[in-house]
């Protein structure tokens, strides 16, 4: 039996001394096993030097072509005879295509030689270029651009002559007022009927100008809307045709699991909140890796995911950096496919087990003060209770209002109103953008200027919540000012003054390239994991719901 070209082995001395995992990756959130970055070096070295690849990475300078970075994928495996080595794969396409040598298959190839897909493809191309045809001839151009000459025409004239109207009637109302005591009864009554036959005559001409100008358009609409027709068709013609190649092309994607269970994408997504599967679904590197080694009797041990090349201008991805599966298209998908499976447990349920206090800073009748440790919720969430709110809520024995949140591995000051009257005073203050914070972050690398001021439009990743992305077109205004507060030999503790409350805002805004270009350190979403996210609510300044003094509260970082 010929070797499999599409496994790539380890050597033992590479591997000499590493144990292998006792559990397959959980894929939303992990820190890469050793095996996974021998191989994804590999991977990485092999990148570095196939040219004939011809994909744009935005990694020359000197490349033509669009730049379009990449998400690869590497899945440590054991074969039939119990060797290790790994599985390659990539996101979508690579080159404009699927077949690549040394990466593992999709799972479906609609791009093949005299697929459905292509075949379809052909005919709704055809339909588009009717489409623009219709739209770029001489004769629709024309009548278009002849209706809404005459259109704009006739509003103007009509407009002009109701205009007069007015005028006359105005100046029909002047000769009464002048006339009626200088006439005589019988005299008043000759002029009035004279203004009254000026003042029908006037509306006779204005029905007869809109009869003339509604046949000249009826007509020239009528040209218009037989062209307009023919588009229509066309367009809903596209439209069945392309629902028709969605559908098909979801039946035909069909995930495994190490059951040897089958199961559509179609079948898989229709249970969930999105209803049919998303754009690409079935696209990503792992469930390509997972559906090849089921496929081919290999048993999965462990997968990372890295990024090569260029940053895209909406998403924070950096070169050689790993990340986790994305959870709207492939959390539905790895469900199934891991179905079975010993999997890392998720480190997402895992409750904090420090001691279930808080640390207060401030409390009166009104408001309570805490400072909130990194790793604590600060309100419930679908499967961990342990929050600053459901401890607040035994320490009290009343309701917390929450009226605002730091994110789960932030740290720092929490203001939280104990009435529904100080809750309502607080969020104004919020709402109105009054509330002074400041916070203290650690950014992985050395800013080269002072201080400043971000302004990046951040908008929710829809298919990989609670990620946000950069979007200059349906963006959230946001805006960060900045300032070193201190450089050290290979990161930057800096002071942050968020002037919008946006979602990751300074997460987003020190990541991203056109922001500061550096991950705060630990940051799991938007850089890199480490033993806690060092962004701390350093100072918090808002009037007192009851005394309406200004107060303020400050709690220090402690890195």
């Amino acid at each position: 039996m010929p070797a499999d070209s599409r496994i790539s082995y380890f050597t033992d001395e590479s591997i000499k001394g590493i144990a292998l995992p006792e559990r397959f990756t959980f894929p939303f959130y992990y820190e890469p096993h050793p095996l996974t970055r021998i191989a994804a070096g590999e991977l990485q070295a092999y990148l570095e030097t196939q040219a004939h690849l011809d994909h744009n990475f935005g990694l020359n300078d000197g490349k033509e072509g669009l730049v379009i970075g990449k998400m690869f994928g590497v899945l440590v495996v054991q074969d039939k005879n119990g060797q290790l080595g790994y599985l390659s794969a990539f996101s979508g396409k690579l080159a404009g295509t699927n077949d690549h040598p040394r990466f593992v298959p999709p799972v479906f190839d609609m791009l093949v030689e005299d697929s459905f897909f292509l075949k379809e493809q052909e005919v709704i191309n055809a339909i588009n270029y009717q489409i623009d045809d219709i739209l770029g001839s001489d004769a629709y151009q024309h009548i278009k651009h002849e209706t809404e000459q005459l259109t704009a025409q006739a509003a103007q004239e009509l407009s002009e002559l109701k205009q007069e109207l007015k005028t006359n009637k105005e100046n029909r109302d002047s000769v009464r007022a002048a006339q009626k005591s200088v006439l005589n009864e019988q005299e008043y009554a000759l002029l009035e009927a004279g203004l009254v036959e000026q003042s029908l005559q006037g509306h006779f001409r204005l029905k007869d100008a809109k009869r003339q100008w509604k046949e000249v358009l009826d007509t020239k609409n009528a040209v218009l809307e037989e062209f307009e027709a023919r588009i229509e068709a066309l367009k809903n013609e596209r439209k069945e045709r392309s629902a028709a190649l969605q559908q098909q092309l979801f039946e035909q994607y069909v995930f495994l699991n190490i059951k040897g269970q089958n199961k559509s994408l179609y079948d898989i997504f229709r249970i969930t909140a999105f209803g049919q599967p998303p754009s690409a679904a079935g696209e990503c590197a792992t469930p390509k890796l997972l559906q090849y080694a089921f496929a081919n009797g290999y048993r999965p041990l462990a997968m990372a995911e890295f990024w090569w090349g260029a940053s895209p201008r909406s998403e924070i991805r950096k070169h050689k950096q790993f990340y986790p599966a994305c959870t709207g298209k492939c959390k539905p998908i790895l469900a199934h496919m891991l179905d079975g499976m010993e999997i890392d447990d998720n480190p997402f349920l895992q409750i904090d087990r420090r001691e279930g206090g808080l640390d207060v800073v401030f409390e009166d009748d009104c408001i309570i003060v805490v400072n909130k440790p990194a790793g604590l919720r600060s309100v419930p969430g679908i499967e961990v209770q342990d929050s600053v709110y459901t401890r607040l809520k035994q320490l009290m024995q009343t309701e917390p209002q929450m009226v605002h949140r730091l994110d789960m591995d932030t740290s720092g000051v929490l203001v939280v109103a104990k009435t529904r009257g100080a809750h309502k005073h607080i969020q104004k203050q919020f709402l109105e953008r009054t509330v002074s914070k400041r916070y203290t972050a650690l950014l992985s690398g050395v800013l080269q200027g002072q201080e400043g001021l971000i302004d990046l439009p951040l908008c929710a990743d829809p298919f990989n919540r609670p990620r946000q992305l950069v979007s200059f077109e349906t963006g959230k205004n946001s805006v960060t000012k900045w300032k070193v507060n201190t450089r050290y030999a290979v990161t930057t503790k800096v002071d942050f003054w968020p002037l919008t409350g946006r979602t990751h805002q300074l997460r987003v805004h020190s990541a991203h390239e056109l922001g500061l270009n550096a991950p705060i350190v630990g940051d799991d979403i938007y850089g890199t994991a480490s033993e806690r996210m060092y962004l701390h609510a350093a100072h918090i300044e808002l009037i007192h719901p009851k005394t309406k003094e200004q107060i303020s509260f400050s709690v220090a970082e402690g890195f």
